[in-house]
């Protein structure tokens, strides 16, 4: 059945009660559904939450969160081993908070490198340490205290961050606001998450991301590697 994604309204839920719908298998691990969960699912350069499921006294540590048969359901998958909940009963789901906040900052961090960078993004990566983004890029000749600096200086603007949602025919009216090239955002629901960083960026994102720019922290690149002909691979850390 549909789960209920809590994170998409707020990314700073840490941890909330539901009821156990299923428990399956998923890639040979066994796999909870919940009605409703904070864990973010694996999806969109991503990795899915790791955290805890509690029943009763008992912590039953979860290794990731994927989607399952639909965009619509999400799978805890279990840490080898562990005993799942029975089907019915309530349990307290809890997210690894200092990772998922690492991740949040570092996502807000690749949508203001893409405004560093104003080129097409061919694929990316967010990691809790390091984090990259993928250009299509004509020329080399990138300067990465120049990226740096640009980049550190669109954080300390300290932008709000929001999200609010279009229609999928608002979206297809507007193709501008897509920068990937390899991962199109999910379309056939009726309607697509925009992440709204003010004044600087506007772009569909599904993904957890802090309030402000301001607190994701001083980042830096750490690596340019060219990864192709006009393909330029960004990596960035905290600073």
């Amino acid at each position: 059945m549909p789960t209920l994604f809590l994170f998409r309204d707020d990314a700073y839920l840490v941890e909330c009660e539901a009821t156990v719908t299923e428990v399956t298998e998923k890639d040979g691990n066994v796999a909870v559904g919940l009605d409703r969960t904070v864990f973010y699912p694996t999806g969109g350069g991503q990795p899915g939450d790791a955290g805890m499921i509690r029943v009763g006294d008992v912590d039953i540590p979860v290794a990731t969160a994927v989607y399952g048969a639909t965009k619509s359901d999400i799978l805890h998958v279990l840490a080898p081993g562990a005993t799942p909940p029975a089907v019915g009963s309530t349990v307290l789901a809890r997210i690894d908070w200092p990772t998922r906040h690492k991740r949040m900052r570092m996502h807000t961090g690749l949508h203001l490198l893409s405004v560093a960078l104003p080129y097409p993004v061919t694929g990316g990566s967010i990691g809790t340490d390091e984090s990259r983004l993928d250009f299509d890029i004509p020329e080399a000749g990138l300067d990465k205290d120049a990226i740096t600096a640009k980049l550190n200086a669109l954080i300390a603007t300290d932008a709000a961050v929001t999200e609010r949602w279009i229609t999928d025919a608002e979206l297809e009216a507007n193709p501008g606001l897509v920068k990937t090239m390899s991962v199109k955002p999910p379309m056939g629901s009726g309607r697509v998450r925009l992440v709204d960083i003010a004044g600087l960026d506007l772009q569909p994102c599904g993904g957890t991301h802090v309030r402000r720019t301001g607190e994701i922290g001083p980042m830096a690149v750490s690596a340019i590697e060219k990864k192709g002909k006009q393909n330029r691979r960004v990596r960035v850390v905290f600073a």
